[in-house]
């Protein structure tokens, strides 16, 4: 079958949209005619040359659509469910059988090496290979094969278009707060970049009852955003010290920190804004081998904790179908977040939000 698609070809170019072919989904395989497809900032460090896949490739992970054709094997889900593709993970590994498919042993290859287990992939335009299978899915495309593992059903009532952001964004920045840092009523909590990811955590804060909630970015519009959605202060650290004004305002340093830029000196900002016994989540994707240096003896003596999360520590059969919920009941509201784009406009789409325009694109393929 012949598709439509978004293709990287040179590193941090535009990508170019091609016809392509795709191969019929294997026993074990789900394809999809998607939807709607979220840009996440790991697409366009990807694209970048950051993070180890190969080009020329179809990005996209954050894919909603409707099944069209399940492999023979395929048991999860059926032709015409609505479904959100998320990332993808082995099954079998100890994180797997402990129900932490965020921490897959295979989560590397299974999601940025663009290629099938076997190493081949569904893609391909005029006999030459074009890398697919990227976070089991490569939804930058009007189809796109899947798996069981990263494939979530959803109830036909939601709003189809708007849910693939919940496969990765939104999903990363609610569950740090909701399931990995495990954030209670009464907390305070400081998130180090209002993006979508930092916005979605905010949220699922007040959601959670943070009673103080403290967003720090360097643009103004985004904190405007943040106090409508339930900071209760806002810092640009461009005028002020981040990490003296959340002592200020707390006394003492905040219960929980998240940093979602990945910079060195800002995770070390909120480390350092962090009180006794409190704990920072890192999440922000950087170039390999970015190093922290940390105060020790301020760290050490205080008890302070430092934590990696991924993908929101969820599990999303559970999670992204929750999200969903509280969204319709006007808890969660991440549709104040985006706005829409055509699958043409798709690179003024990745500009709108590298220049910080638009906080969470989505790409139609309609």
């Amino acid at each position: 079958m012949q598709i439509k698609a978004a293709v990287a070809r040179v590193q941090g170019a535009p990508l170019s949209i091609e016809a392509l072919d795709i191969e019929d989904p294997r026993d074990n395989e789900i394809l999809v005619k998607v939807v709607a497809t979220g840009v996440c900032h790991t697409d366009l460090v990807v694209r970048d040359g950051m993070l180890p896949t190969p080009l020329p490739v179809v990005l996209g992970h954050e894919g909603a659509g409707i099944v069209t054709k399940v492999g023979r094997a395929i048991s999860k889900v059926d032709v015409g469910d609505h479904v959100v593709m998320t990332f993808n993970s082995c099954g079998r590994c100890p994180s797997c059988q402990d129900h932490h498919v965020s921490y897959c042993h295979e989560f590397f290859p299974r999601n940025f090496f663009a290629a099938r287990a076997d190493g081949t992939s569904a893609l391909s335009k005029q006999g030459e290979r074009i890398n697919g299978n990227f976070f089991g899915q490569s939804s930058f495309a009007c189809h796109a094969i899947c798996h069981e593992a990263n494939v979530v059903k959803v109830d036909a009532k939601f709003d189809l278009e708007l849910l693939g952001p919940l496969a990765c964004g939104i999903q990363t920045g609610a569950g740090a707060v909701m399931n990995a840092l495990k954030i209670s009523a009464g907390k305070s909590f400081a998130v180090f970049g209002a993006g979508s990811v930092g916005l979605s955590a905010l949220m699922a804060a007040r959601v959670v009852g943070a009673a103080t909630i403290v967003a720090v970015d360097t643009n103004d519009d985004r904190l405007a955003m943040a106090r409508e959605l339930g900071a209760t202060h806002t810092i640009n650290p461009t005028r002020v010290d981040a990490t003296e004004e959340i002592t200020k305002i707390t006394g003492y340093g905040v219960n929980f920190a998240l940093d979602t830029t990945g910079m060195a000196a800002v995770i070390r900002g909120a480390v350092m804004s962090l009180a006794p016994m409190g704990t920072c989540g890192i999440l922000g994707a950087s170039a390999m081998g970015t190093e922290i240096t940390l105060d020790e003896v301020h760290f050490m003596s205080g008890g302070r904790r430092l934590m990696g999360i991924v993908e929101g520590e969820s599990v999303p059969e559970v999670f992204i179908p929750m999200l969903a919920e509280l969204n319709a009941q006007g808890r969660f509201p991440f549709d104040r977040l985006v706005k829409f784009y055509s699958l043409d406009q798709i690179n003024e789409a990745i500009h709108d939000s590298e220049t910080g325009k638009t906080i969470k694109p989505i790409v139609r393929m309609s």
